[in-house]
């Protein structure tokens, strides 16, 4: 395979601020990679019961640098959401939010979503708030759903929409974060592919493609509201030059955010406005390449209103069906329910104004937490609803070893001594999904497209 670099970068990254063209190639000539991932504090209380040697990433609370690579495959807690493999320099997202000191009940769009790095850490910041996943392309859009799912949060919305078609969405969130399609060269370590399909025709139509995006997708940010704009490309066309297109053609100020010096992010200023921009050389950070850009909307203060609710309703579920779901599981107060055909979905009640609209306006792939179907006087629990929050009140719970807990999310036969009907298995106290105890044999409800596949 081809992992020479291409000439035509090289070249327009001199006079570029930070850039060293030696220590550059070097890191790029280097075998050794960077494995880096953020726990999930709602359901990982410390990094040590991971059994991982760690180090932290300095600007995210959860994030964790690995000595080596493990098999991930191969460790329960990744596929039940107690953590993510997620690229360290794309965590400085974190940063920003703690920078800004933004509360963390606010509305925020994840508009180039998948596979949900960026997303699990949002719903996490803002775990007061509303989460809004966007991805474009329906294939990836399934896997954001599924990174979503077992992160557990009931905040996070899946949605699969061009960005034209936030229309509708006239200054309806808080905060905005686009992780621009772009050309890839930040990420030229990890895919050598990307190095082959790299052009400055591609690097151009990129940016072209970035600014049509920023017009459809601006009228959807509030006034007070955050712009993140980030990409992982090094080239100052889809990085500085559009710092200078998003201030010269919209009301957007740039932001200044705080890094340590120890951090060794380069801050960059635009050649037009001065704006602010914040590169990640590999040789300089440990991390991939990156760029990202903070803007503000006018000048007012963020409020906290609500959007109104236009178009018919979805489905409520009758008081018979919540009988027999709450003969099943105890749901704390705070949620509504509705249904999506046959499914019984939570929603959290104090943001049902607002995920009311984006369900008239959005295509929707997933939407507050699943808990099942019924069928007559039976509830069939839903995988979402075991690896949610609300779980946590289930009492039939059976704590398996590591191996019983691979094999069961091979969807394997497993034995286990359960209570007769559903129980959900845990191990070190992190529910895994549901089985059936049956009088004479147990069926195993892990859902069959996420099972390990690799022995």
């Amino acid at each position: 395979m081809n992992n020479q670099l291409p000439y035509q970068l090289l070249a327009s990254l001199e006079g570029v601020k930070g850039y060293n063209e030696n220590t550059f190639k070097a890191v790029h000539e280097a075998t050794d990679r960077v494995t880096s991932i953020r726990i999930n504090p709602a359901k990982v209380a410390t990094i040590d019961l991971l059994e991982y040697e760690t180090t932290p990433v300095p600007w995210c609370d959860n994030g964790f640098y690995l000595m080596e690579r493990p098999v991930f495959t191969l460790n329960p807690f990744i596929h039940a959401g107690g953590f993510y493999v997620q690229e360290a320099s794309s965590m400085f997202i974190w940063n920003i939010l703690n920078s800004l000191q933004l509360p963390d009940n606010l509305k925020v769009l994840d508009l180039c979503a998948a596979p949900g790095g960026k997303s699990t850490l949002l719903s996490t910041y803002f775990k007061n708030g509303v989460v809004v996943c966007n991805e474009v392309i329906q294939s990836r859009a399934a896997i954001l759903v599924e990174n979503t799912v077992k992160w557990g949060n009931d905040n996070t919305v899946v949605t699969n929409n061009d960005p034209k078609q936030f229309a509708n969405c006239k200054e309806l969130f808080d905060v905005i974060i686009l992780d621009a399609p772009c050309s890839g060269s930040g990420m030229f370590r990890k895919d050598n592919a990307a190095i082959e399909e790299w052009s400055t025709d591609n690097v151009y139509h990129c940016s072209q493609r970035q600014e049509r995006i920023l017009n459809d997708i601006l009228p959807a940010l509030k006034s007070g509201g955050i712009l993140v704009y980030s990409t992982c490309s090094y080239s100052k066309e889809e990085d500085e030059d559009i710092i200078d297109y998003i201030i010269e053609n919209n009301e957007l100020t740039s932001i200044k955010i705080h890094c340590k010096d120890d951090w060794n992010i380069v801050e960059t200023n635009a050649d037009k406005t001065n704006g602010f921009g914040y590169r990640f050389f590999p040789d300089k950070v440990k991390g991939e390449g990156f760029f990202v850009a903070v803007f503000k909307k006018g000048t007012e203060e963020l409020s906290s209103s609500d959007y109104l609710v236009a178009g018919n309703k979805k489905a409520d579920v009758s008081k018979a069906e919540v009988a027999v779901l709450n003969s099943f599981i105890s749901i704390p107060e705070g949620y509504e329910f509705i249904k999506n055909r046959e499914s019984i979905l939570a929603l959290p009640s104090k943001h049902i104004t607002f995920l009311q609209f984006i369900i008239n306006n959005l295509y929707i792939k997933r939407i507050g937490i699943e808990l099942g179907i019924i069928k007559g006087k039976d509830f069939i629990p839903s995988h979402h609803l075991a690896l949610s929050k609300l779980s946590d009140s289930y009492k039939k719970r059976i704590e398996v070893d590591e191996e019983t807990a691979l094999n069961f999310q091979r969807k394997a036969d497993i034995k286990v001594n359960g209570e007769k009907g559903w129980n959900l298995i845990c191990y070190k106290n992190l529910p895994l999904g549901w089985i059936k105890v049956l009088p004479n044999r147990i069926n195993n409800y892990y859902p069959s497209e996420w099972r390990i596949i690799k022995l």
